[in-house]
Order: structure tokens, then sequence, then C-alpha cells
């Protein structure tokens, strides 16, 4: 019997990335798996770079003239020729090679999908990394085969980081560069859909998303700093109809370029994989009862090229990456070409390096903002960025001070609505500042996600999370991941303004709250009431802000307010009222009687002071940018005095990360009975400059507590305990 003939190829693109597909054709030729047939280019790039012996056309109907019938059609063109060419592909009746991305919209991916499945084609799509042996070990350590617990547990959420660079070169090497639409055509080439779609594709491939009706939920939020039109700075999120959260944060505007990554969060730990060097990183939680096997591995890969030519000799069982596999990032794909225009990043938020061709932007602090949106979920906007929308906001809070006319901002009034749903969605106060615009507040860092600025949260709500993140359990004797998140939603919500007998003039929020298990069902109703005022004694100047509110069952029968201390865990009282401090250096921490962490953490006293150097730059990359020209640094010595009249010990964390809060159930839940609130109130003074204790104690004392008109009295806090 005559030995099969190597499968005949044509490459349609022989410039730009098709050089990249000569020579790994020369490879394979060598090896005898296929031979090149043709070159299909305008530009013929000369016998050196396609070979000597290869004839070039200018289209696949001169191909089909000269009577060249290929087993293989490579098409490696712009995106927005992809759909054309792969059609006229499959009339020679042969398998196609096509790059990312497949089409220019979903409808023509449809159409492409359905003519390939009735031309009996295969079609393998060019995102390489997919080809990646990596990916069998993430599958394994995912679903084991022996039907084990793998070494990060169960797969929760994917995050792909990317932080390259692209010069102003880079979009002026071809006319379609760095458009959605030219000429009336559609080309839609962004971050997320050219330089760093195999990232996106890759997460979505490990959360499970490969047909376009795996996408249950998706959103974007695009952003553009070079001078095009497409998007350059991106953050996708989607969530899959089996659940798992996937999020995209990218930018080709950033400080240097760096290899992109993927994040693989387990209930039991995380795994990276740099998908470009085919590395994968295993980091199992050392709490773990069994903790996993971890380390560092570098894997092969398969070429996809080479995937296709084996499956069609019968050397291989399946393509790594068929057509049928990129459906869901062709959703993402037209979300992207569908959605309002990128907004442009302002140039006050923009530097530019380089000169000429090299030229490219760069966002400030672009890096430390990918890796709060991947891990905490979120997106540029509710992450703050001066330069993206604003997040969901239902206004401010303000206070003037005597003998000004003009209000000074000093709060965010934060619904939480733009909340991951395992960060305990709830309202809160973002970017409190001082007077003179230090930042004393930080929202979802890396350490801890679900901390949101100023807040009222529990961690165990009659076994619901109100808090976020992990839930420490009596059982479990540890934190572990559980599918039992509430949200806190707004039902009501009023500010007025509010004068004083000085003449100054703060404000008073009201407001009706409702905090909703994850079953869907009502387990609190709140009534939060919110102060602002001016505080001025001799050279002291500053605002108090007066947070106070009460709990009551939304349920017909007792529901009890616990925390991971009422659980079992020593010390790890909190819950109820909660500061995220930004980064802070050179602290002080102290009370009338005890100074430091480990001495104040867990007391009970009528106040506690923390005084420091507010890093914030460091602790929030945005502390200290703001579109309001009076905002300032961000940055420098300010002081917080908390006072509580409530017999609720301190929870008080530096060292590890810095926040403040006051325990409602330290180490008992407290049981809200129908009908009878529980009730909780702090004030915190925020000044600028550094106070000792002996400054703090006369400021107090000539400012007493003001009546708010629902603040429990030490006696009622008391029996509520």
């Amino acid at each position: 019997m005559a030995q099969k003939q190597p499968a005949g190829v044509v490459l349609v693109g022989l410039n730009g990335f098709g050089r990249q597909h000569l020579i790994n054709i020369e490879r394979l030729v060598a090896l005898g798996k296929m031979r090149l047939l043709a070159g299909v280019d305008f530009n013929d790039p000369g016998p050196e770079v396609r070979g000597a012996d290869t004839p070039v056309f200018t289209s696949l109907d001169e191909v089909a003239d000269a009577g060249l019938r290929p087993d293989v059609v490579i098409v490696s063109t712009p995106i927005n020729t992809h759909y054309d060419l792969a059609l006229r592909a499959l009339e020679f009746g042969a398998d196609l090679y096509l790059e990312k991305p497949p089409t220019a919209t979903l409808e023509q991916y449809t159409a492409l999908l359905a003519a390939a499945d009735a031309a009996g084609a295969r079609v393998q799509v060019g995102f390489q990394s997919i080809g990646s042996h990596a990916l069998d070990e993430i599958a394994e350590i995912l679903s084991p085969a022996d039907g084990s617990e793998g070494p990060i547990g169960t797969l929760r959420s994917v995050g792909a980081s990317g932080n390259w660079i692209r010069t102003r070169s880079y979009y002026d090497r071809a006319p379609w560069a760095g458009h959605r639409v030219l000429n009336g055509v559609q080309v839609v080439d962004g971050v997320a859909t050219n330089p760093l779609a195999h990232a996106v594709q890759t997460a979505l491939h490990i959360a499970g998303a490969k047909a376009a009706d795996d996408v249950a939920e998706l959103a974007t939020e695009l952003h553009h700093a070079h001078r095009i039109e497409a998007d350059d700075t991106t953050t996708i999120r989607l969530k899959t109809t089996a659940g798992v959260d996937v999020t995209c944060a990218l930018t080709v505007c950033a400080v240097e370029t760096n290899d992109p990554w993927i994040t693989i969060y387990g209930t039991e730990g995380e795994a990276v994989l740099y998908y470009t060097r085919d590395e994968l990183v295993i980091t199992p939680n050392p709490d773990a009862p069994a903790a996993g096997r971890g380390g560092r591995t570098t894997f092969g890969r398969t070429n996809l090229l080479e995937n296709l030519i084996d499956v069609r000799a019968g050397a291989a069982d399946a393509l790594l990456s068929p057509l049928a596999s990129t459906g869901a990032f062709m959703r993402v794909l037209e979300a992207i070409r569908t959605a309002d225009a990128p907004a442009q990043i302002r140039p006050e938020h923009v530097t530019f390096e380089g000169e000429g061709d090299d030229e490219h932007p760069v966002v400030p602090h672009i890096d430390q903002l990918i890796d709060r949106a991947v891990k905490g979920t979120t997106t540029f906007s509710s992450l703050g960025a001066p330069w993206a929308a604003p997040p969901a906001s239902s206004g401010t809070l303000a206070v003037t001070p005597a003998g000004s006319a003009l209000p000074v901002r000093i709060a965010d009034l934060r619904t939480g609505k733009d909340i991951s749903a395992t960060n305990g969605p709830r309202p809160f106060l973002d970017r409190v500042r001082t007077l003179s615009g230090v930042v004393v507040t930080d929202q979802q860092p890396l350490d801890h996600t679900w901390h949101l600025g100023v807040s009222v949260a529990l961690q165990d709500v009659d076994g619901c999370n109100f808090w976020g993140g992990r839930t420490f359990t009596r059982d479990a004797g540890r934190y572990v991941w559980r599918a039992d998140h509430g949200r806190i939603r707004t039902v009501s919500e009023s500010v007025i303004d509010d004068a004083d007998e000085a003449g100054t003039c703060g404000q008073r929020l009201r407001a009706r709250l409702e905090w909703v298990g994850h079953d869907g069902a009502a387990l609190l109703a709140e009534d939060r009431q919110v102060r602002t005022r001016y505080v001025r004694d001799g050279g002291a100047a500053g605002w108090e802000l007066d947070v106070d509110f009460s709990l009551t069952p939304a349920v017909d029968r007792p529901v009890s307010l616990g925390s991971p201390g009422s659980n079992g865990r020593a010390g790890g009282g909190y819950g109820g009222f909660f500061w995220r401090l930004p980064a802070i250096a050179d602290a002080d921490i102290f009370t009338a009687d005890a100074a430091g962490e480990e001495a104040v953490h867990g007391t009970v006293s009528d106040w506690l002071a923390v005084t420091a150097d507010f890093d914030s730059n460091d602790g929030h990359p945005l502390a200290g940018t703001s579109a309001e020209p009076e905002a300032g640094s961000g940055r420098g010595p300010a002081t917080l005095v908390f006072v509580s009249a409530d017999a609720d010990p301190w929870f008080v964390r530096c060292a590890g990360y810095p926040g403040v809060g006051a325990s409602l159930a330290w180490d008992a839940p407290v049981i809200a009975e129908p009908g009878v609130p529980v009730r909780r109130r702090v004030r915190t003074l925020v000044l600028d400059g550094r106070y000792d204790r002996e400054e703090i104690e006369r400021l107090l004392a000539a400012a007493p507590a003001r009546t708010a008109g629902s603040a429990a009295s030490p006696a009622t806090a008391a029996s509520t305990r």
C-alpha cells in the first residue's frame, strides 16, 4: 500500500505573525508531516523568508485557479478578514488553522461554526497557550482522577493578569491596529481581543467556560491611554454557568512588560500559571488539615498546528483548541465590540516614556490596580481609579468648618453594589480623609479584599457570612470557604445638613438597610444614622464621624449575631463596626490605660487612639490621586480617636494589617430578639497631625458626646451581650 503523502498546506498571511508560522512549517516539513504548497499575501516577503520554491498568490481564488488543493489552510491575517477567508478555505474541503480571535463578531463565529460542521472540517484556533501541558496538571489538581480533593481544593475563581507595554510603533504598524471599526468593517483590536487574548482564553479554559452558553454573566470596563480607538486597559468580569468567577485585568500601559499569568483560586489554596513559559506554581493553604503538594514546575507544550496535522493523520485523538471551545471567548469579544466606546484616560493620569516610535503611555499604579482587581474579582472603577467611571455611590459626606462658606468633602458613600458576592457586598464609607486630605481608609486591599473602608458587618448571622471571605467554623476549627455569603442592601437613605450650636455645619445620614442571606431571605433590618460635625478645640481642628446602628430580626424569631471569636477562634471576635486603615508607619496605638497592639487588643475602654504617618499611596495606590485639585497628596500624619460607651472590646490589628473595630460578639454570640434592637454607637475623631494621650484626653473632655437620638446607654449595651 502506498505511503500517505504529508498534508499539503497553504499559508494565508506571510508577514507579521505569518513569519512565525513559516518557521514552524519549516520544522514540520523537516519532520515529514507536511508540505508547503503555497503562500497567499499581497506583499511577498521574498524567497529568503518563504522559501525559494514556494509560489505566492494574492488570493485563495488564485490558489484554486492554479489547481492546488490544500489539505490544511492556515489563516494568519487581520481579525476582520478571518471570516471570509475561513469560509473560502472550507470550500477547498480543507481543514483550517485559524489565528485568534476566530472572527470579528459572534454572529460570524456562529455561522462559521455551522459551516465547519456542515463541511465536516476540523478547525483549530491559534490560542497557543491551550497546548500547554500545564493545563492537564491544573485539571488534575482540580479534579483528581481518584476522586480525592486536590492540593488547592475546589475551584472558586480564576483571574487573568496582564501588564504589558505597547509602543506607538505597535499601533502604527498597520492601518487596522488599534481600531474597533475601520471603514465600516469590524476590527475589534483591543487589549483583550488581540495582544492579551491568550490570557483571557486560558482563564476561560481553566474555568470550564468553552461554549458560548457556558457564560452566565458578563460585564466589561474599557479604557485607553494610547491615542487609539480601541481599549488598552480593561477589566472583564464574568460568571460561568457552573458558578465560577473569572476576572481579567489587562493593560498595555504598564511601567514594564511582565509575563502574564493566570491565578487559580481554590477553596484550599491557589495556583499560578505563567502561560508564556508554561510554568505552574502551586501554593496550598498551610492551615488545611492535609495540605497538598506544592511547588514550581515547568511543562512542555504541544504545537497546535502539529496537533491538527496529527489528528488528521490519526496520530492524536482530538484538537486541543477546536473552534467549538472558543465560544465563551467570542462572548467576551462580542461584549467588548458592542460596548460603549472605551473611555479616554485623561492626560493628568498618564505619563509618557520613550521617544518617537518607542513612545508609550504609562498609567501610574496600574500594576497594583490589576493585582487588586483580580484578587478581589472587581473593576478599576470599584477600586476608585480616578480615570475610571465613578464607583457605585450614593453621594458624599462633608463638614463646613467654622468661618468657612465652603464644605469639605470628607467621605464617599458607597452602595457596595459593585462588590463581589464573596466579599460581603454592603454600604460603606470610602476615601475617608482629614480636613487637609489625608486618606485614612482603604478598601478591597490585597490582604483582605472584603475589608471595605468604614462599615458594619458580621461574619456569622445565623450561619450566614456578611463579612466576606472565608468563614471560621467551630466544627472545622479554622477558616473555610463556604457558599454562605450574604449582602446588605440599602432600602432607603437620606442626607441632610446638620448645623450645630456653634454655627458649624455637618451632615446627617439616615438609612434603612436589609441584611439578605445567601438564600435570598432577609435576616436583619438595620437602622443606621451617621453624623459628621466640625471639631475645634484651641489649636486642634478636625471632624467627628458618629456611627449609630441598630439591628432587629427581619424574621419572627431570635437571630444569633456571632463572630470567629464566638465560634472558637481566640482573639478573633471582630464584627460590628470596623474601620480598615491604609498602610501606616511609625504607629502608636493606645487607650487611657494601655499602649501597643497586643496590650490594647481585646480590652474595653472608653476610647482608643491610632496616631501614625498615613503612607496611603503604599497601602492603597489611589489614595493620593484624585480628580479633586484640593485633595492634596493623600498622605501625612493623622490621628483617629475611636470613642464608645458600649461594653465591647476593641479589635486591633497593626503588624499584619491595619484596622480597628468594636467587637459586638467578642467571644459569645449576641441574640437579637424580635422587636428588641441590638444597638451600638462609635464616634471617631479624625484629626490632622499626631496627638499624644494627654492631648486626646483634653480634647475629649472639652467635647463630650452628643446625644444621637438612638444610642444605647452603657447599661443597655451591656445587657445585650
